[in-house]
């Protein structure tokens, strides 16, 4: 079948598609506002995760909480005729510390310091929702065999829930995964992103008077920053691919007290998993050498780890089809305005650093709004980031679109992006990813051919190589988003 008469097949479609999600429209802007007003940390979202369950349920969907041992994490299905394809959709709904925000142009917290959406999730989980429903209901009006499987998946930013729910085979039996983002742009995701390791590293000394007996103490605190000085000077014998980052969380009470205990999260990323796992072992190396320097012991543990993303073009030619047939969320003036008002708080250098980095086209860089479809912009190389989506395309072709929910130029993980996710702006991109995703669902199901493009495509990927949980077999990790006093004590290791 020519290219051409497959954008005709999804294009055919479509009309069904926007007619239901209609009828879904109210429904899925205050669902995703309802998350947006209550943030919730990786593996707390039980608001969230309650209130989605609740619109799946009143839509017939079959739900299984507590999945994978999470408390916030459950499955959703809804079985169209008999023996059709597996089709998931992958949703989120965690926010992020620090990033409270109005739906203002200006900075202006809810909750000072407190969590807010800053990368969407609020929309991305609500749009994926929504395409399950509209899928399902498109299939059963065509006649089209289909099992719609959605996930919730809590703590994506620690790079937790879809890891664990990998590992524990929740992805076996998919025919396909689909996902969105929330982003400047409406486009495919295409490129690979980095495998991640997140760790924790705690130093114990002996505490001394600072002033008085300082020659008796052994400062925890060195030894933390010692480490940092050598990952630093590490930097510079990496891959051009590798990046290193890490905070201190705990460094002593008084500065007139030799620290005895101090904390630091590190978070390493990689192109592939055995490229963090030895560049791991190199960072570990660099704790060991700040142990011994300061005469204090240390241990680590791993608060995280995602594999690496792995694409899949067959996929993302069915979702570059569905978009382009669904076309671009439709904003008006009052959006325009409101971008307006948003990109002027960002610095213009900041703002034509980010769109040459990103590969944002030349002829958008002065747009406040992208309001077209466009092909894959972005280079289909690495991308230096990291999901734990990418467990999930080692068990399962997998696929996914950004979609315009901010302005061009917005910085992810920042107050302005919190501020449009709240926004028409978001619900309207929103809206376009739950069509999008809907239409290549019910696409991919009446396509067998396209699905075994897809398999044959992992397959390729993959060269044989079985899918590897890179978490322990049993516990969930912390994350390296959560607080000191809810570390279990668990899975501690010495240096």
């Amino acid at each position: 079948m020519s290219a051409a008469a497959v954008s005709e097949r999804v294009a055919e479609l479509a009309p069904a598609v926007r007619a239901r999600l209609a009828q879904h429209e109210d429904e899925l802007i205050a669902l995703a506002d309802e998350i947006w007003a209550q943030p919730e940390l990786g593996l707390e979202e039980r608001a969230a995760s309650a209130a989605q369950r609740a619109l799946l349920e009143r839509h017939g969907f079959a739900v299984q909480t507590g999945v994978a041992g999470m408390e916030t994490a459950f499955t959703a299905h809804c079985d169209v005729g008999a023996g059709g394809p597996a089709i998931g959709l992958l949703g989120e709904f965690d926010a992020l510390p620090g990033l409270s925000q109005d739906r203002v142009p200006r900075r202006k917290p809810l909750v000072e310091h407190g969590p807010g959406h800053g990368c969407g999730h609020n929309l991305l989980g609500a749009g994926s929702l929504g395409a399950a429903l509209v899928a399902a209901a498109v299939a059963r009006e065509r006649g089209i065999p289909l099992r719609v499987v959605y996930f919730a998946c809590p703590a994506e930013e620690g790079a937790i829930g879809k890891v664990v729910m990998a590992r524990e085979g929740l992805f076996d039996g998919l025919d396909v995964a689909l996902c969105w983002h929330p982003d400047e742009l409406s486009t495919p995701w295409n490129g690979s992103c980095l495998a991640l390791d997140g760790l924790r590293f705690r130093f114990a000394g002996r505490s001394a008077h600072a002033a008085f007996d300082p020659h008796n103490g052994r400062s925890a605190l060195d030894a933390v920053e010692l480490m940092n000085v050598a990952v630093n000077y590490l930097r510079e014998h990496v891959g051009p691919d590798a990046r290193i980052h890490y905070t201190i969380r705990r460094g002593g009470e008084a500065p007139n007290v030799v620290p005895d205990e101090a904390v630091s999260d590190y978070v390493v990323r990689e192109r592939t998993r055995a490229d963090v796992e030895r560049l791991r072992e190199r960072v570990l190396d660099c704790a060991r050498g700040a142990a011994l320097m300061t005469g204090t012991t240390g241990q680590w543990k791993l608060t995280a780890a995602c594999a690496d993303l792995l694409p899949n073009e067959a996929v993302e030619d069915v979702l570059l089809d569905a978009l382009r047939a669904v076309g671009p969320p439709a904003f008006d003036e009052r959006d325009r305005a409101f971008a307006r008002a948003i990109r002027a708080t960002l610095p213009e250098a900041q703002v034509a650093g980010g769109l040459r980095l990103r590969g944002v086209p030349e002829d958008l860089h002065d747009a406040v709004l992208h309001e077209r479809v466009d092909a894959p912009y972005r280079p289909a190389g690495v991308w230096h980031l990291s999901t734990d989506v990418g467990d999930v395309s080692w068990n399962t072709p997998t696929s996914q679109l950004w979609i315009a929910t901010m302005p061009i130029g917005t910085p992810a993980h920042s107050w302005q992006l919190t501020a449009a996710s709240g926004a028409p702006i978001g619900h309207k991109g929103m809206l376009t990813a739950a069509g999008a995703l809907a239409l290549a669902a019910v696409e991919l199901a009446r396509s067998p051919e396209r699905l075994d493009a897809a398999a044959a495509e992992l397959r390729r990927r993959t060269a044989g190589q079985p899918y590897v949980s890179p978490l322990p077999p049993e516990g969930i990790p912390s994350g390296h988003l959560a607080p000191l006093d809810e570390d279990d004590g668990a899975g501690w290791e010495a240096l």
